[in-house]
């Protein structure tokens, strides 16, 4: 009888062995990053440093995170094996890709885009003509203006009770951007839950040299989501760069947006939100 107990108990624990190893090995969910890098130094500096900062990310938080530069892979199938996407610097132009995100994100799928992944001007490389996207799926429209150069910004949290900024201070401070204005005031759209904005106590933003590129006044949202949709835009993604030469490596990396804590804070939470899993 001694015999059958040890054995049962043996089998049990290796039972329970097994469904450990299995849980941890396995991931919560499933990140794939959607990039171009090849408009923009700062852009380019932007999404290595990303392609670098996630996966070491991945593995502490125990998600895993694939990265393409072929948006041909905006298909249903490839889409199937992912849980969130994320556009680093760029959108899809090819007709096909676009219908299968929209179809993607209409049928419960997870969206984050950074900086120029919302960026569309009329009679520009980037022309806005995907109205989708722009007006139903993000609500901001054309690009409006931006500051210059890129600089930090106190940041105001907006929604304290959204899982996007939870436990962040109410104010905090950012990394170096491009900060941008948008054609549509999301205040006025219902459907946008507006996160964080500028603090007033940013003014004067920017530092030009043209006037237009330093703000000193109004209101500018810089996080967003949409309620019909499950996703979260973040205006950050463009790091500082040495365009004068002045610091010798031409194009060199000034700043990176990635070495903020609180920041970082909330893209981790952003990821959760999005793979639908918490973060303790």
């Amino acid at each position: 009888m001694y015999s059958a107990k040890k054995s049962t108990l043996t089998i049990l624990a290796v039972f329970f062995s097994i469904s450990i190893a299995i849980a941890q090995g396995k991931p919560k969910f499933n990140v794939i990053a959607f990039y171009t890098a090849k408009n923009d130094q700062a852009h380019i500096s932007f999404v290595h440093e990303a392609n670098k900062w996630f996966p070491k990310m991945a593995e502490k938080y125990r998600f895993s995170y694939d990265s393409t530069a072929n948006w041909s892979n905006l298909n249903p199938k490839f889409l199937a094996k992912y849980q969130v996407v994320l556009f680093l610097d760029t959108r899809p132009e090819a007709p096909e890709q676009r219908k299968a995100f929209e179809k993607y994100m209409e049928n419960g799928g997870a969206w984050m885009g950074f900086h120029f992944s919302a960026f569309a001007l009329s009679k520009s490389a980037f022309d806005q003509n995907w109205d989708w996207y722009h007006y139903t799926f993000l609500g901001s429209g054309e690009y409006g203006s931006n500051t210059w150069r890129p600089t930090s910004a106190i940041l105001k949290v907006e929604n304290k009770k959204h899982p996007v900024t939870k436990n962040l201070p109410k104010t905090f401070k950012t990394q170096p951007n491009e900060w941008y204005r948008w054609q549509n005031d999301l205040r006025k759209n219902p459907d946008i839950q507006i996160l964080l904005s500028i603090d007033p106590s940013s003014f004067p933003l920017g530092t030009g040299p043209k006037a237009h590129e330093i703000w000193h006044n109004g209101y500018y949202p810089v996080v967003w989501s949409n309620k019909k949709f499950k996703m979260v835009y973040l205006n950050m993604g463009h790091n500082d760069i040495d365009y004068e030469h002045k610091y010798g490596k031409s194009n060199s990396t000034l700043s990176y947006t990635f070495d903020n804590e609180t920041q970082n804070k909330m893209v981790i939470n952003s990821l959760f939100w999005l793979g639908r899993k918490k973060i303790k």
